[in-house]
């Protein structure tokens, strides 16, 4: 399992991310929800909720400190089967882009794109021409 790349600490306050998913497992073995919940269960800045009816975890998280592709790599690395069906596997590639764009969103930079809101047609008044500019040649003006 490859390591996420999380953002630098900044100087100021970070304002949380919080996320909430679902961690499906399989139908066999039987008994994964309960060992699960122990196991992530010691992991700090994480929320868990049992949802043994649905074969699930309920997990909360700030996606600073954890991602879905990371707890569920974990759990897969202790030998827990996650569940399979297209659907899951479907969310599952969707959930890791998402969280995957906004960890790297975070690195960018805020910088404005303008200094002021007329600042790009000033610059495009400058180079267009204008006033009394005419495109006719000087020989066809005097022509009679």
């Amino acid at each position: 399992m490859e390591k996420v790349k999380r953002p630098e600490a900044t100087a100021h306050k970070a304002i949380a991310i919080r996320k909430q998913r679902n961690i499906l497992f399989a139908k066999f073995p039987p008994g994964q929800v309960p060992e699960a919940s122990d196991f992530l269960g010691r992991l700090e800045d994480l929320e868990i909720e049992r949802r043994e009816q649905q074969r699930a975890l309920g997990v909360a998280y700030d996606l600073r400190c954890h991602c879905l592709q990371e707890l569920e790599g974990t759990l897969e690395d202790q030998g827990y089967h996650l569940d399979n069906t297209l659907m899951s596997k479907m969310m599952r590639a969707l959930i890791y882009y998402v969280e995957e764009t906004q960890l790297h969103n975070l690195e960018t930079p805020e910088r404005p794109l303008k200094r002021s809101q007329s600042e790009a047609y000033t610059h495009a008044w400058e180079r267009h021409p204008h006033g009394d500019h005419d495109d006719t040649p000087p020989e066809w003006r005097e022509y009679k």
